[in-house]
């Protein structure tokens, strides 16, 4: 065959490929919707300028005398709430115990705390520094970070003020001599649980949850369509076996390969970058099963819709982008632009990052994600719900 022929031919057989494609109007449209997309969800996912915004905080007065709080306890409070009401930073609520602070920020609901500590008062009346302790969430180290230089900043300015205010009123020191006076306030800073979580710590419980949905999802394809295309599947549905086994089969396979993909993350996530999981094991392994029971129904469905391999592999990677991007896995879903923030509340990737890093993390317990339990079991069921009818009518076609 000579050179130009083959070129011809080549020509006629991308020619046809091209063709089959242009007839495929879902995969025409992604063509152009999907860079699209992909840009305009990358323009808008990374912060920009400071993204600390009502962040939620609580505040814990420890200094208490027989039952009424110190002076200087309320006169510390009073003064943060006036900065934080003209920055608008923080959305405070008062707690009881420093336990009821650190529940809060486990179940997700508080992001920090300030505790002003016991003797505050008596401490700083006597010309000692009054503790005050900064409450941080570690499996957001991005947010905490961010929140921490924050509110020791503030804090700092509002010791330096008080100085300069006591020493004015007192020696009637200009204020260039007063301002190197000492801070009346020691601030500390403490997470939830020992230690100092790296980056992958707060990486890695969502990389789990999304090793799982790749697996789930795009196995399915896989192992339904392909199989359709190849022919093999005609001699599945001749065998003497029933539709709910043959979906229960294919499910039970590819809950296999999601649960070692996520362990093997798991392992290498301990042995080289020195993973801490403070939670529950069992619980781990039981959200792993969990994830894969809320993802398997979209993977059905969709696959049972599409017409071929191809096409139901576009979808699922349309559909695994979003989730992988906006479910707060790389990047904090609070520091996204608000309606970034909403449509991440509608994908249960969010969900089951979540609960995974609030587990390894900082220690939860089952009542600590129920929240994220409920919407991964209700996000499954009433996909399953879906999924299993289209599945069945997909085989007989």
């Amino acid at each position: 065959m000579s050179f130009s022929t083959a070129i011809r031919h080549s020509l006629w057989i991308a020619h046809k490929d091209l063709l089959e494609f242009s007839r495929n109007r879902i995969l025409l449209v992604m063509l152009f919707v999907f860079p699209l997309f992909m840009m305009a969800m990358f323009g808008y996912i990374f912060p920009s300028g400071n993204s600390i915004k009502d962040m939620p905080v609580a505040i814990v007065n420890l200094d208490v005398d027989d039952g009424s709080p110190g002076n200087e306890s309320l006169l510390f409070i009073k003064d943060f709430e006036a900065i934080n009401d003209r920055g608008g930073y923080f959305k405070i609520r008062h707690a009881g115990t420093e336990k009821e602070a650190m529940d809060e920020i486990t179940r997700g609901d508080r992001s920090g705390a300030v505790i002003i500590g016991r003797n505050f008062t008596s401490k700083i009346a006597s010309g000692q520094q009054g503790e005050v302790t900064v409450m941080y969430d570690q499996s957001k180290p991005q947010i905490s970070s961010q929140m921490m230089a924050l509110l020791d900043s503030v804090i700092a300015r509002m010791g330096t003020v008080k100085a300069v205010s006591t020493v004015n009123s007192t020696t009637g020191l200009d204020m260039n001599t007063s301002a190197a006076i000492v801070t009346p306030y020691l601030i500390q800073n403490k997470g939830t649980v020992s230690g100092d979580p790296s980056y992958f710590q707060f990486l890695a419980p969502g990389m789990m949850m999304m090793v799982v949905m790749f697996s789930v999802m795009l196995g399915l394809p896989r192992a339904i369509s392909h199989e359709k295309e190849a022919g093999t599947f005609d001699g599945i549905l001749a065998a003497p076996t029933s539709r709910f086994s043959i979906i229960m089969g294919k499910t039970m396979a590819q809950s296999v390969r999601g649960i070692v993909q996520g362990s093997v993350v798991l392992i290498l996530a301990i042995i080289l970058f020195g993973v801490v999981i403070h939670g529950s094991i069992l619980l781990v392994f039981a959200l792993l099963l969990l994830g894969i029971f809320s993802f398997i129904g979209i993977g059905i469905a969709i696959t049972a819709g599409a017409k071929d391999e191809e096409t139901a592999q576009t979808f699922m990677m349309i559909l695994q982008f979003p989730m992988m991007f906006l479910s707060g896995i790389f990047f904090p879903v609070e520091q996204m632009p608000v309606f970034l923030q909403y449509a991440s509340k509608v994908l249960p990737l969010t969900y089951a990052a979540q609960a995974m890093r609030k587990v390894v993390v900082l220690g939860a317990g089952v009542d600590d994600i129920l929240l994220e339990i409920g919407v991964m079991t209700i996000f499954g069921i009433v996909m399953l719900a879906v999924a299993i009818p289209l599945f069945k009518r997909a085989m007989t076609r």
